[in-house]
């Protein structure tokens, strides 16, 4: 009995993977190959994206050291650790849900799977009180913001102040929209891995969406120190 059992879970893992198969691949190796180097290429041009604006975050950085130093103490350093740390946790929980749909796991993959939606809504979470502070503070670019000096009156490098501001809540920004991008790609594979979608012969998605989410992590931790540690270095 337990061999026949055995051999129906093969025969239904081979029919999975025969129905994940594209016709245009010759084999699930070549597909996965195909979807990871896919992959790799679209994250390359993410990189590009950030990369123009920590460009320009450096060379401001370089030409108003001491505003920019200013500023960053507007920033809510504990809030800004605490997400570091929910975000590393986050990842953790992804590689092992990558490891529980290389291995067979569903309940685990599945288990891993809510963690790591738990830890991305946590971080948007606190994010989204960090930028209610910064409106009340006024600190967001425009009509409303402000920068006073000891007087009271609008400080002479207002303007600069603004440049940092603007680029935290364009970086901040565009990095919290590609993890409510990820948090829908790991809802869905996490819906698939609940359906037994994913087996040891075809987990790609779950390897390719744990990519996309590491490489978000990734960014936060640049982020974090450029944004959030400069005034404590320099305080």
């Amino acid at each position: 009995m337990p061999a026949n059992h055995s051999t129906l879970n093969q025969t239904a893992a081979g029919h999975a993977a025969g129905q994940a198969l594209q016709h245009h691949f010759a084999d699930l190796g070549q597909q996965r190959d195909s979807a990871t180097l896919g992959m790799w290429v679209f994250l390359l041009t993410e990189l590009m994206f950030f990369g123009g604006m920590f460009a320009a975050y450096l060379v401001y950085r370089v030409s108003y050291p001491a505003v920019f130093v200013a500023a960053s103490r507007h920033m809510e350093f504990w809030a800004g650790t605490i997400n570091t740390v929910v975000l590393l946790t986050s990842s953790l929980t992804m590689v092992l849900g990558v490891w529980a749909a290389q291995t067979g796991r569903r309940q685990l993959l599945v288990w891993f799977l809510i963690l790591t939606l738990l830890f991305g809504m946590a971080f948007l979470g606190i994010k989204a009180y960090e930028y209610h502070n910064h409106w009340v503070q006024h600190d967001v670019p425009g009509d409303s913001f402000q920068w006073l000096g000891a007087d009271g009156r609008t400080a002479p490098d207002a303007r600069e102040a603004q440049i940092f501001f603007s680029l935290y809540f364009a970086m901040t920004g565009f990095h919290a929209l590609h993890m409510v991008i990820g948090l829908g790609l790991v809802t869905f594979i996490l819906y698939q891995g609940w359906k037994g979608r994913y087996s040891p012969e075809y987990h790609t998605p779950v390897e390719n969406v744990g990519l996309y989410w590491h490489f978000v992590d990734i960014v936060w931790i640049f982020l974090y120190p450029l944004l959030y540690l400069i005034s404590k270095r320099h305080g």
